[in-house]
């Protein structure tokens, strides 16, 4: 109370004879000597009131909205912008009215979009990109807000194509008698049915002699050759034919019964 107050852009004083908070909000309820009625407080509505700036030294980056008016805008670039001619508070943040070569600017005094803030310098740095300057205005008959446009279905990238659904890959015919034969392979000779030795180029048939040698080890000649002077006995001659023919079953004895008698069975004695 006795406190005096300008109205904003004059040098008309207020002075407040009563105060009290207000119960369910932010906010004080004030009466001023100067102001008796209804009709004359609506001449002070949505002005601001100003006081003298205290003589206090102010907190680090904090300074009071006198201070700031007037200060050069730049760009990063090192574009003038003009001057700072106004500051309101929008929502929690203040917007500095900058008004100069491009007309009047409203710039967000939010980090990103002012780069530096240097009263003792006298100048602000204001960076373009982040303030999107080309961006189309509120009041456009056309423009749609970024929270009200919808995403674009993005197309799916196609792939290779698919067969039709019941249907599956097509499968060759597998030949029965190819399934079982084996494949040949280079500089060796196919196998045929019979005995046969593995060695390091493949599968190849037993001649008779060789299958002889085998089952006789007895009856194969030396492959060592002969010392000087020596003379080396001759290997038996043996016919394949007579080697390989089959040993004629024994005849059957005629004078056997074919059919073979039942032994006596035994009488029991009288008396048993």
């Amino acid at each position: 109370m006795g406190t005096s107050l300008y109205i904003e852009g004059t040098d008309r004083t207020l002075t407040i004879t009563e105060s009290s908070a207000v119960a369910d909000g932010p906010g004080w309820w004030l009466n001023f000597r100067e102001i008796r009625s209804r009709e004359s407080a609506d001449e002070i509505r949505d002005v601001y009131l100003e006081v003298d700036a205290p003589a206090v030294e102010n907190e680090p980056g904090r300074w009071f909205f006198h201070e700031l008016v007037g200060l050069a805008v730049r760009s990063t670039t090192g574009e003038e912008l003009g001057t700072i001619e106004e500051i309101y508070r929008a929502g929690g943040a203040e917007v500095f009215v900058v008004r100069g070569p491009r007309g009047e600017i409203d710039v967000p005094g939010v980090k990103g979009i002012v780069a530096e803030l240097a009263p003792e310098r006298g100048e602000m740095i204001v960076d373009m990109e982040q303030l999107d300057m080309d961006a189309r205005p509120v009041d456009d008959e056309d423009y749609v807000r970024p929270r009200d446009r919808k995403p674009k279905k993005q197309a799916k990238p196609k792939g290779p194509a698919q067969p039709p659904k019941g249907t599956g890959p097509v499968r060759k015919p597998v030949d029965a008698a190819a399934a079982g034969r084996p494949k040949a392979v280079s500089g060796t000779k196919a196998p045929k049915p019979g005995l046969s030795s593995r060695d390091s180029g493949g599968t190849r048939v037993l001649t008779p002699a060789e299958i002889d040698a085998a089952l006789n080890p007895a009856a194969t000649p030396s492959r060592r050759k002969p010392r000087a002077g020596s003379t080396a006995a001759p290997a038996p001659e043996t016919d394949p034919a007579t080697a390989w023919s089959p040993v004629p079953a024994p005849a059957p004895d005629a004078t056997a019964s074919a059919t073979p008698e039942a032994p006596e069975a035994d009488t029991p004695k009288p008396g048993a």
